[in-house]
């Protein structure tokens, strides 16, 4: 588990710089460097979806994931997760819509709702970033695996530098992902210690190229071209591992 505590650890460190050390800098450049990093999002995304060998399993896994994503709603239960602990830190303008003075209403709602929408978006944005991808998938694999955590390691220096800047436009909820991080790799960790050679290379490989294409979701919505709940898109990394096993 030391690599997953260490990355974890680093987007802690790293937001709360972002947030309270970087937050000064103009609109203009936040929103330039948020699209700069919105594109090469795009472009290591595809580039890891790319790896794929089999285009057919990458289609039927991203359509069956976003069918079985929206009927459980993944992105709804996040934003939720991500709202009720902004209520618990007091970060909410106003907690209650009935306790709201009726001559400030509108003006009160409109800046407790960018702040939540704000707060919920960055812990969304970077947990689903953050938890997608080859690096994720097959460093907790090798971790748990061979106890080798060079490319969780790897992956930290990645996630500790897009914290910053996510978090200088998007808020502390960045630094939030942390949790999901740290259960998603370590019970990948703990699973490949309990499971040994069962998955073989070609199921990880589709499972990263799928994770990736996903990820490159991820980067279409910082362009602001057109928002894609890529939350609910997550169960389809696990379906080429269950295809490729049935196979």
């Amino acid at each position: 588990m030391v690599g997953p505590l260490i990355n974890a650890l680093v987007i802690v460190v790293c937001s709360v710089l972002g947030c309270f050390l970087i937050k000064g800098i103009p609109q203009r450049f936040e929103e330039l460097i948020r699209k700069a990093n919105g594109l090469a999002v795009v472009f290591v995304g595809i580039k890891g979806a790319m790896e794929n060998q089999n285009v057919l399993l990458l289609i039927i896994s991203m359509i069956t994931g976003a069918v079985i994503g929206e009927l459980i709603d993944i992105d709804k239960w996040m934003n939720r997760l991500g709202q009720w602990a902004e209520r618990k830190l007091g970060m909410s303008a106003v907690p209650n819509e009935a306790e709201m003075p009726v001559t400030a209403a509108s003006g009160q709602k409109t800046r407790a709702g960018k702040a939540g929408h704000s707060f919920s978006k960055g812990f969304v944005s970077a947990s689903i970033l953050f938890c997608t991808g080859s690096m994720a998938i097959v460093g907790s694999m090798q971790s748990g695996l061979q106890g080798n955590h060079e490319i969780l390691f790897a992956k930290t220096v990645l996630d500790g530098s897009m914290s910053l800047i996510f978090s200088a436009s998007l808020g502390i909820g960045v630094a939030f992902s942390a949790l999901p991080v740290l259960v998603y790799q370590g019970g990948i960790v703990l699973a490949s210690q309990a499971i040994g050679g069962l998955l073989r290379p070609e199921i990880i490989q589709e499972m990263s190229a799928v994770g990736s294409l996903i990820i490159a979701g991820i980067g279409f919505n910082f362009l602001g071209i057109k928002e894609i709940k890529v939350a609910n898109l997550i169960p389809a990394i696990f379906i080429p591992c269950l295809w490729l096993a049935l196979v």
